[in-house]
């Protein structure tokens, strides 16, 4: 039974609640096709004269922006499906988490429907070329289809509108309209057409993985790793999984067993709160273990091999970042007593160090809310890891700023509640602050904990005794929007994405190549709007964590449409750390403080 059209939906948006506008006044698909005929071999802006609302059998076609040269940002097209003629079922709304998992499904379906089609190339360059944001291996909230209040199936998507240099070519867009555009509604968009198991599956292990998330706390776990899972990828470009790869097996003694929804019992190993190490030899495994608990955060799509890989949703992978800028960062918890005298409660530099940029990263997932931190020791710096004994009496602590992680973990844990799970393979000396200790091999873990604190009682300490066993409060942040300028010129505010890897935010690059949980295109893309939104809701008073936490707040009301002026298809839901984390990086960022417990 197809659902109903007094179901209240999960995400309503303004933007796809009103009416349609005079402008987009329903005309029936006919007029369309006497347009396009009408245009034919005029120049390329006439395509605009297609904008529009157009009545076709099965479904509405919405050109809301048709591109103005060949070579621009192709043009902007939703196809809508109402819900007596999709007849997808009930179920598919029933909880927010059916509808993002539905809505993902429907993309990666439009997707392929798409690559059915062929090539696609009706004229030069681009033209004529389909296109939707395509998903990865994650299954993520989406603007590229929406549900509307009355259950009608939207999707958003791109079309190249098909010229020969800058002459419109009429003939070959209507082909793309009543022939391509159709096809793409009926292998896609409506149920009868659907594999129904296909769907159902993709909903149950969504399902099953926001279950198995939200039972970490309970169980005072950090992260889940199901026996079974295919934890490599096929390549450090490929996020698919592995063939042949070794399947995961929990330790007996880290194995827990939890009942879900739909798969019933699984098993796996958990991962403690407190201070984890993941330690063994090189190739053995242990940086896989730690990328797939940092992707641990989002859902997986079916096949994946980390499906059942769950993470506290406020883990957060941190490194060393040679060279970003620091804005007014408190970071006197591991950096103090420069020579120079600068206050490192209020730090900033233009070129922060490996260990600088380190103590900042951290300092800002904490400030931001994080519970868990994720580190490899490949991607540290080793000054703010560990001083062992003989440094430490080459060079004494009053000559020393720098407080190594090693000293704080412990007091990060017990006076914050933050957790740390800590790839490292140099420094035993870990050892005698760890909790839990994983030893990796041939891709197999072993609960090596008992070992690891045999070795270190049988072995004094290396270390002298930490100076510092409270971390204490910290300066939180607030930004000032003046800083936050997105404008080109005397050109309106400008932002665009640069895969995962960085945004471009009107004249400034944000470097996002450090931020490890940034994972889609469309989450940079989203980011981008986001601190346009982010912007908007400073007023000088508000910290950084209260601005990031209430887009966020919007984006969970209204959808992601909240951050747009109009439908944009290429977005995907992000967290408040990875906003954070891009506002953090620009470079213009200006900020004060206020003291907070």
């Amino acid at each position: 039974m197809a659902w109903g059209l007094s179901r209240k939906p999960y995400h309503t948006c303004p933007l796809i609640n009103i009416p349609i506008m005079a402008r987009e006044t329903m005309q029936p698909a006919g007029r369309l096709r006497e347009t396009l005929r009408r245009i034919d071999g005029r120049g390329y802006k006439a395509y605009r004269d297609c904008e529009g609302a157009y009545a076709f059998d099965g479904f509405t076609l919405l050109i809301d922006h048709a591109q103005a040269d060949p070579f621009a940002t192709p043009s902007r097209v939703r196809v809508r499906v109402e819900a007596d003629v999709a007849g997808f079922p009930a179920r598919c709304l029933s909880t927010k988490t059916r509808e993002v998992a539905f809505r993902d499904f429907l993309a990666r379906a439009f997707a392929a429907a798409i690559d059915s089609l062929g090539p696609g190339r009706r004229g030069s360059g681009k033209s004529g070329q389909i296109a939707i944001a395509r998903p990865g291996q994650e299954v993520l909230e989406r603007s590229s289809v929406v549900v509307t209040p009355a259950g009608a199936v939207e999707v958003r998507f791109t079309v190249g509108l098909p010229a020969r240099g800058r002459t419109v070519l009429g003939r070959e867009a209507e082909a793309i309209f009543f022939q391509d555009v159709p096809a793409l509604v009926r292998a896609s968009l409506l149920y009868a057409a659907t594999d129904a198991d296909a769907l159902d599956r993709h909903l149950a292990v969504s399902e099953d993985a926001d279950h198995l998330r939200a039972a970490l706390k309970d169980r005072s776990l950090v992260a889940f790793v199901a026996d079974g899972a295919v934890l490599p990828r096929a390549s450090g470009v490929d996020d698919r999984p592995l063939r042949d790869a070794v399947p995961f097996v929990s330790p007996p003694s880290l194995r827990v067993t939890v009942d879900l929804p739909n798969r019933g019992r699984v098993t796996g190993m958990g991962v403690p709160a407190g201070i984890t190490l993941i330690v063994g030899g090189g190739f053995h495994g242990k940086s896989t273990l730690l990328r797939a608990i940092e992707r641990g955060i989002y859902t997986h799509i079916p096949g994946d091999g980390r499906e059942y890989v769950v993470a506290d949703p406020a883990a957060v992978k941190v490194r060393a970042e040679d060279g970003r800028r620091v804005e007014r960062v408190d970071i006197s918890p591991f950096i103090s007593g420069l020579p120079d005298g600068r206050d490192t409660r209020a730090f900033s530099t233009e070129n922060a160090s490996g260990s600088t940029s380190q103590a900042a990263n951290i300092m800002e997932a904490l400030e931001t809310g994080a519970r868990v931190l994720l580190i490899d020791e490949d991607t540290a710096a080793t000054n703010m890891m560990i001083r062992d004994r003989r440094m430490q009496e080459l060079v004494a602590d009053e000559q020393e700023p720098i407080t190594p992680f090693i000293d704080r973990a412990q007091s990060l844990y017990r006076d914050l509640g933050v957790s740390t799970v800590l790839v490292i393979g140099g420094s035993g000396d870990y050892f005698d602050i760890a909790d839990t200790v994983i030893s990796m091999q041939a891709y197999r873990p072993e609960d090596a904990t008992a070992r690891a604190k045999a070795i270190a009682s049988r072995h004094a300490p290396d270390r002298l005794a930490s100076r510092k066993d409270v971390f204490g409060t910290f300066r939180r942040r607030v930004p000032d929007a003046g800083s936050i300028d997105a404008s080109k010129g005397r050109r309106e505010e400008k932002v665009a994405a640069d895969g995962v890897r960085g945004i471009r935010f009107g004249v400034h690059d944000v470097d996002l190549s450090a931020v490890a949980q940034v994972v889609d295109p469309a989450q940079t893309a989203a980011i981008a709007h986001a601190l346009l939104r982010a912007k908007r809701l400073m007023d000088g008073k508000k910290t950084l964590d209260e601005v990031v936490r209430a887009v966020a707040a919007e984006v969970a009301e209204d959808g992601l449409d909240a951050l747009t002026p109009h439908p944009v298809g290429g977005l995907a839901a992000f967290r408040p750390f990875e906003l954070a984390a891009a506002m953090n990086r620009l470079r213009t960022l200006r900020a004060g403080q206020k003291m907070y417990p």
